[in-house]
């Protein structure tokens, strides 16, 4: 059954036009790479087919007992092998590099796919081993992110940086070509650090796991820092990028799509699902469009999407159709 919210998209003829546009995002299916190259491009090309605005991955070292994927060489992969795609990265843990070495990969990203590319930037630390083995004292993790993604902002951009601090000590530092168009940077989190930094350093806030109410009370919270306290040139009030990051059970019913996404969820986070379910949609793309719309109202324009259902193309056919429901005409 279609809710009342969902309703009013569904009936409306067309997008007012100062509305901003809805942006859909999927991950890689979970298989991909190991699928034969035809069949990877085949998914990459449903995906496109679909309407999908974006695929987007995430970015771990060593993760839960060394599991993993690099995000930016998975989106360099993503970026040849289907060009239709736009390209995000929820979420560099840029704590574990060094901003020379992050503002190298990201323009050289950047120029292989101009135009393509959204970098979110998260201080991760659901693992504190992660942050140990590379070296990285985790206790630092949020001050070292901040240093690092100032300096990668301010290299993007064309500036020559001098900077000394306990992290980072730069003569003289320049990356060039910078990256035209320019690269947005979202910064994602819960806390009200995270939030802070966003309005200091970012583009938008990439939410996760947080009710529509604390949604809007944080974008809300991202632009006053915005007008008070920003490091870098700060966007105009239509280039904001506010957007969640939610894991979607797919499935015939609530039931069906909770016993995929749980089980799912189990198995990457060595957790139980419970402390997750109430941020996760569960169902048909109604149901998911239905359980989203609370988050367009809050001033969401951005939904990056994990689905779990019985197959990839269940998975991509069911965040299709959500796409259609939420940005309709």
């Amino acid at each position: 059954m279609i809710g009342p919210a969902l309703l009013r998209l569904v009936e409306a003829p067309a997008v007012p036009e100062n509305s901003a546009p809805i942006r859909v995002g999927i991950t890689p299916p979970w298989s991909l790479f190991s699928l034969p190259h035809t069949e990877q491009r085949a998914l990459l090309g449903a995906i496109a087919d679909g309407g999908i605005d974006q695929i987007f991955t995430a970015d771990h070292v060593s993760f839960r007992g060394g599991s993993g994927t690099d995000g930016v060489v998975s989106l360099a992969v993503l970026s040849g092998l289907e060009p239709r795609l736009d390209l995000s990265l929820g979420v560099l843990l840029l704590a574990l590099r060094h901003p020379m070495v992050a503002a190298r990969q990201i323009v050289t990203l950047a120029e292989a796919a101009p135009g393509r590319l959204t970098v979110g930037i998260g201080v991760g630390g659901e693992d504190r081993s992660e942050f140990e083995v590379c070296g990285i004292d985790p206790s630092t993790r949020g001050r070292r992110t901040d240093a690092a993604l100032e300096i990668v902002r301010r290299l993007l951009v064309g500036e020559t940086v001098d900077w000394d601090d306990e992290f980072f000590t730069l003569d003289g530092a320049r990356i060039r070509p910078e990256p035209s168009p320019a690269v947005p940077f979202v910064v994602g989190g819960r806390s009200d650090a995270a939030l802070a930094r966003a309005g200091r350093l970012g583009d938008g806030w990439l939410a996760a796991w947080c009710s529509a109410r604390r949604l809007a009370e944080g974008i809300a919270m991202v632009e006053e820092v915005a007008a008070q306290d920003r490091s870098v040139a700060a966007p105009t009030p239509s280039e904001w990028s506010h957007g969640i990051q939610l894991w979607v059970g797919v499935g015939s019913d609530p039931i069906d799509g909770r016993q995929h996404v749980a089980d799912g969820m189990r198995r990457f986070y060595k957790m139980p699902f419970e402390p997750f379910e109430r941020y996760t949609p569960l169902g048909t793309p109604e149901h998911i469009a239905e359980f989203l719309m609370p988050y367009v109202d809050a001033g969401a324009t951005t939904f990056n999407l994990t689905p779990v259902g019985k197959d990839s193309m269940a998975e991509i056919e069911s965040i299709a159709e959500v796409r259609r429901l939420l940005q309709p005409g």
